[in-house]
């Protein structure tokens, strides 16, 4: 669906699951889940879960801000994270079995600053 500017409009449903590649079509993974900012109704970041042959770390779940994801003209269903392994494996994240709980605003502060985006408001 579209907006009246034409912009894609996409329901939380149809975004959890979508598969994640690099800029060079290389699979990273899939959308777990999108984390909304109630204060703000904006995406706080979405929770990637990476595929094992992409990084070795099949217990842990990223947190990437939404600004860092873009959706591929190209291909349907496919969102595109333009960052080296390197940054990814070292990003904030949290344990599978261990999502964050309560207020969350150090943990989306850190997220966002990692990637060099600054939140929507700030989050204290």
């Amino acid at each position: 669906m579209r907006n009246r500017k034409n912009e894609l409009i996409l329901s939380g449903s149809s975004i959890n699951g979508t598969v994640v590649k690099t800029p060079r079509d290389e699979k990273i993974g899939n959308i777990k889940d999108t984390m909304i900012e109630t204060s703000t109704g904006k995406i706080a970041y979405a929770v990637l879960e990476v595929d094992t042959g992409f990084l070795n770390l099949g217990s842990k779940y990223f947190a990437i801000p939404w600004q860092a994801l873009s959706l591929d003209n190209h291909q349907d269903e496919v969102i595109i994270l333009d960052v080296d392994k390197d940054k990814l494996e070292n990003s904030p994240g949290f344990d599978k079995d261990n999502w964050p709980s309560g207020p969350q605003y150090e943990f989306i502060n850190q997220v966002h600053t990692y990637y060099g985006f600054e939140t929507e408001k700030p989050l204290i």
